[in-house]
């Protein structure tokens, strides 16, 4: 067994990141821009490459490509299909916008279309920490209505479960209509008589039923579709702790359910999302029940094999089934990739694995075994991955000279909308409003996040700025969250300017990662600098998990500023929640490090 199970924690986590905040003092101030005459400083060409030993030892033949086909973080995915289109997204916790969107018409090639929650009115995650906000969501087409849903949880906001719709995923989704309905991880089914149901993760009321921590249930309710709500008095238990209660499986989740041959189908992640997660699957011949658990489960896992394998992925499960245009089925999945420290900062990825569903019950083809990095391409597919738009995956160069009139959809903001703080400069570029709230802060932040997609990696930026005061700082930032993370910016103290290298963390505890505690500020090294030419600031990691920051004046004579730093505080091993490193252009009126 894993030794800690993240979802064991949530009751917890839950209570702590929507009340608990590392800078008190920060959540008094007001949020806002910074007074004018504060320094503003302008970011231009923002360059990322991966650099991962996987990709360089195992390059692609023709017929082949990546898995997973998104790498960072990108969690819980959940895919539908209409027609020729496939539509994938993925969890967001408190990041803004919310739920990005994917779409592809061959599910090897996919482009970023937005997000789903993009929109104040429909993401309330400005007191959020970073591990809560949007868990799980799910997209599914209903034929019978020409429309989408996504249905999720919001742990924020006092929402709960919610879901939005909409005819064009392309065109924007709806505003939030609230569920009445306790748990997380809720799925949509429709079946073939035009009927609607939902399926999710709960736990008993009564509380002397729960037998023993991690004891949870899925449970169903049929969907009143015109008015978009859960019926009162349909609920039914369909799945009582898991598998096999007597063994007492824990942490059963993120239900879908499927229909074939006449047959119903629920799959679930079974374990909790560490290093026993798995994937099981039950079938019945009503939506209803009851569901009886199929001979060879789990369908999923990599929990049997040696910590010591080569290329390791880990951590498999939580799985969403599509069938293809050609008939096959495919699964898309969530697994990690940790690094040579065994420590996981790239978070929860997406992964895929063709189906075979020619029998009663679908095999994951090699889900039994230790995932491969790369699979076979569906016939007729030409791989395009980083070209024509196409969303990029192995070793990549990501480059953004801020010429484009709207921000990538890879750029993301923390609790608040970018717009808030980010101009896009004419000439090219993007200034950062600074708030008074620092990074520190359960608040929205000034920073513009690009998640971090390798274990080995460098990304660069060049920043013009000139602190007004020992209060302004601007630069990089690498986060884990809140009470997690490296800054590596300029400010003033004196009549001088400096560079300044810090390190967040909160205070050791016994016991698994969790919220509480006291964090602290360490700066780590200093450097006076020059302002007077634009700044290159440099994060360069390397697979062994040491973080390099350096900076140069003219583009060249890189120098370090102190030594290398341990990657381990943005690991989810040490940092806890559920998301993956952050790379951040960041400013804030409310420093409190000096040189």
């Amino acid at each position: 067994m894993m030794k800690f199970n993240l979802f064991r924690l949530l009751p917890v986590i839950f209570a702590a990141l929507l009340m608990f905040s590392p800078d008190a003092s920060a959540q008094k101030k007001k949020n806002g821009p910074a007074a004018m005459g504060t320094g503003v400083p302008v970011f231009t060409r923002f360059s990322y490459t991966g650099n991962d030993a996987v990709y360089a030892g195992n390059p692609l033949k023709e017929d082949e490509f990546y898995s997973p086909v998104l790498q960072g973080c990108y969690p819980d995915p959940s895919i539908c299909r209409r027609g020729d289109d496939y539509f994938l997204v993925n969890s967001s916790f408190s990041m803004f916008p919310g739920v990005p969107i994917f779409h592809s018409t061959d599910l090897v090639n996919w482009k970023q279309i937005g997000h789903v929650l993009d929109r104040p009115s429909q993401l309330k995650v400005d007191k959020a920490g970073i591990s809560a906000g949007i868990y799980a969501p799910c997209i599914k087409y209903n034929p019978h209505n020409q429309t989408f849903y996504m249905i999720t949880t919001q742990i924020a906001g006092g929402i709960g479960n919610m879901v939005v719709k909409t005819k064009d995923p392309f065109k924007g989704w709806g505003e939030v209509k609230k569920l009445n309905f306790p748990g997380i991880d809720p799925s949509m089914f429709f079946d073939d008589d035009g009927k609607a149901y939902v399926v999710h993760n709960d736990e008993y009321a009564d509380r002397s039923k729960i037998l023993y921590n991690g004891h949870r249930i899925i449970k169903l309710w049929a969907y009143d579709l015109e008015k978009d709500e859960v019926i009162p008095g349909s609920d039914v238990v369909l799945v009582d702790g898991g598998v096999d209660l007597s063994q007492k499986p824990i942490w059963i989740e993120g239900p879908h359910m499927y229909k074939k041959n006449g047959k119903y189908y629920l799959m679930c992640a079974e374990g909790g999302t560490g290093d026993w997660h798995s994937e099981v699957i039950f079938m019945s011949d009503s939506p209803r029940g009851p569901f009886v658990p199929a001979p060879n489960n789990p369908i999923l896992t990599q929990r049997y094999f040696s910590k010591e394998r080569k290329n390791k992925v880990d951590w498999a499960g939580h799985a969403d089934l599509v069938e293809g245009k050609d008939g096959k089925y495919y699964a898309v999945f969530l697994g990690i990739r940790p690094n040579a420290k065994d420590r996981v900062n790239t978070g929860r990825e997406t992964f895929m694995l063709p189906v075979d569903w020619s029998g009663t019950y679908p095999v994951f083809e090699n889900g039994l075994v230790p995932l491969k990095p790369k699979l076979k391409m569906p016939d007729g597919v030409r791989n395009q991955t980083g070209r024509s738009g196409f969303f990029p995956n192995g070793n990549f160069t990501f480059t953004d000279l801020f010429t484009a009139p709207d921000l990538d959809h890879r750029w993301i903001a923390m609790r608040g909308p970018r717009e808030d703080f980010i101009t896009i400069v004419p000439k090219g570029g993007v200034s950062i409003r600074p708030f008074e709230a620092n990074i520190k802060a359960v608040a929205p932040v000034s920073a513009l996040f690009h998640r971090q997609q390798h274990a080995s990696f460098e990304a660069t930026v060049t920043m013009t700025y000139t602190p007004g005061s020992p209060k302004d700082l601007a630069g990089i930032v690498c986060y884990q969250g809140e009470a997690f993370n490296y800054v590596f910016g300029v400010t003033k103290k004196d009549n001088g300017y400096y560079l300044v290298l810090a390190k967040t963390e909160r205070e050791k505890q016994a016991g698994p990662p969790r919220p509480g505690g006291t964090v602290r500020s360490t700066v780590i090294a200093s450097t006076k600098i020059d302002i007077k030419k634009p700044l290159q600031l440099k994060v360069a990691a390397s697979q062994q998990d040491e973080y390099t920051f350096s900076y140069a004046t003219g583009g060249i004579n890189f120098q370090n500023v102190g030594e290398p730093v341990s990657g381990d505080i943005l690991s989810t091993n040490v940092a806890g929640g559920f998301t993956g490193a952050l790379i951040g252009l960041y400013a804030t009126s409310g420093n409190d490090l000096q040189p």
